[in-house]
């Protein structure tokens, strides 16, 4: 897969803001203040972007499934449909520049079985730093009907994700979550048994843009089944979305990740450094 497929520049973005087919969605959030997001994109935002938010658009109430469990596809489906968002739409995914979320959102669309998604690589910190206008102006686009097909995806639930045939399985949390120094999210701290650390912010450069550079994964055995969880399936998406800009075929998404998996008493839990 190209980069050009998985990613826009803040110059190409701006090149294309009178395309009538591009639907730009905003979709900061913060773990710490949920209302965060929509508050900044009110103050300013990318013209013609509309917010989606992480709670409750691109997740499921928290419980057994995780802190944040995929929803329904086909209620995905109408929120997207509900944005003028069709199968026609050229969709382009932003964050403040982390890319987190907005990876989470590219991930989910190519999961509904629609490929025109990319990320805008380096986010606002790109656009803003790029001397891009900002507008408070609400985009209106009339309601539209997304359909969804065959997952672009692929994912694995916990059951099956100690199997022998994923022997690779890598984590998207910071070293000292992966390795049970600190859990600030989630009631158990430590890891998947066997599995890596891949913090996904390493993925960027200072300019938060990816880095493209296969040898952050070399390592990795290029035709791996390579498993990616981080703590509610949504960082995750950010190493799946590095390691196909690094040429490895499509990992799997572990949707519920570390707090669906420490949610059943009778699954191992590791610690320390691998």
């Amino acid at each position: 897969m190209k980069p050009d497929d998985l990613l826009i520049s803040a110059a190409s973005l701006n090149d294309e803001l009178d395309n009538p087919a591009l639907r730009i969605l905003d979709c900061r959030f913060s773990l710490a203040d949920s209302g965060l997001g929509l508050r900044q994109f009110q103050q300013g935002h990318i013209p013609t972007a509309q917010y989606l938010a992480l709670e409750p658009d691109m997740s499921d109430p928290a419980g057994s499934r995780g802190r944040h469990p995929l929803p329904d596809p086909n209620r995905f489906a109408q929120t997207l449909g509900k944005l003028g968002v069709d199968n026609n739409s050229e969709i382009v995914a932003y964050d403040d520049g982390d890319c987190m979320v907005a990876c989470r959102l590219w991930w989910m669309v190519r999961w509904l079985g629609y490929s025109n998604v990319r990320v805008l690589d380096g986010g606002l910190f790109q656009w803003s730093h790029s001397g891009f206008d900002l507008s408070s102006e609400l985009a209106r686009f009339a309601p539209v009907r997304f359909v969804r097909s065959e997952p672009l995806t692929r994912q694995v639930e916990a059951q099956h994700l100690l199997s022998d045939r994923f022997a690779i399985t890598i984590d998207a949390r910071s070293r000292q979550r992966f390795e049970g120094v600190v859990e600030p999210m989630d009631h158990t701290a430590g890891h998947v048994p066997g599995a890596m650390c891949y913090p996904f912010e390493e993925n960027q450069g200072e300019d938060k843009c990816f880095l493209r550079d296969s040898r952050r994964f070399e390592n990795l055995p290029q035709d791996a089944d390579v498993v990616c969880y981080c703590g509610s399936g949504v960082s995750a998406t950010h190493n799946i979305m590095a390691l196909l800009l690094a040429g490895f075929n499509e990992p799997l998404l572990y949707p519920g990740s570390w707090s669906e998996w420490i949610e059943d008493p009778d699954r191992e839990v590791a610690s320390g450094p691998t």
